[in-house]
């Protein structure tokens, strides 16, 4: 659990310092070069500068040099990313597990890992970059494979194999296709159905997707909320409550499923 917690963090801070170059690059001509530099002053930062929640602390979330803010998306990437790795720890019993066990934790892990990014990239700039959400999809089959292959070694094959997954599918990615498409991408952006879609892929569960439907919404009600009230035509990002409900559920997927099934 503790080996996981530091890896969260250092892949979150890893997805926030991607997330950045990725959107600087986009926005100039020249990239920020290899090492990681103050925004702001362009100081290249040292080694010990890096080391993920202990050094904005130490910092006191400054840069080093310029003694500008660095922001709050750093600390709060890593120390999110954290947890979601911390929480990914109790789904598996390394003295016990399989071999298809493992697939399935170290794939749903690497999942993990690019849904991060894609939830630090929309809550930074709003957007959701197509090949990254392919990515997501792609990883998010290969976990329902998996899943399948450890249930048919336990049961004969069943119709719910192939339709559970579907309807969770459709709960997730096809409800936000439909809002994207009737409200003409002003209610959700195009990239949230396919994380949706990716999302709803890797639960497997049309109950699980339910619930992660719920939590998402439940989560980005309480946050926004006080940010709509005050500032009119604010947009949510809806990426960053999608894959944190997503996390939640995964972890705790058989207290949740013990209530419906």
């Amino acid at each position: 659990m503790i080996l996981m917690f530091v890896l969260g963090a250092c892949f979150g801070s890893f997805s926030c310092c991607t997330a950045r170059r990725i959107k600087h690059k986009q926005s100039h001509k020249h990239s920020l070069g290899h090492r990681s530099v103050c925004l702001h002053c362009r100081y290249q930062l040292k080694w010990y500068d890096n080391i993920p929640i202990i050094s904005w602390l130490a910092l006191g979330g400054k840069c080093r040099k310029c003694h500008r803010q660095i922001g709050v998306l750093e600390i709060a990437s890593e120390i999110l990313t954290a947890l979601a790795f911390l929480l990914l720890s109790l789904s598996i019993d390394i003295s016990t597990a399989s071999t298809i066990e493992w697939v399935i934790f170290i794939t749903t892990t690497i999942f993990c890992i690019t849904l991060a990014f894609l939830a630090i990239y929309d809550g930074a700039y709003g957007e959701l970059p197509t090949s990254t959400l392919i990515l997501a999809i792609i990883l998010a089959i290969i976990v329902l494979i998996a899943k399948e292959i450890k249930i048919l070694s336990m049961h004969p094959f069943s119709p719910e194999l192939i339709y559970q997954p579907l309807l969770a599918v459709l709960i997730l990615g096809g409800l936000y296709l439909a809002l994207y498409l009737f409200s003409k991408g002003k209610w959700v952006g195009d990239g949230d159905w396919l994380l949706g879609t990716a999302i709803g892929t890797a639960l497997f569960s049309p109950w699980l997707a339910l619930i992660t439907l719920f939590i998402s919404n439940f989560l980005a009600t309480i946050i926004m909320y006080p940010v709509a009230k005050s500032q009119k035509n604010q947009k949510v990002h809806f990426g960053p409550f999608l894959v944190i409900a997503y996390v939640i559920t995964y972890a705790f997927s058989d207290f949740f499923l013990s209530f419906v099934v």
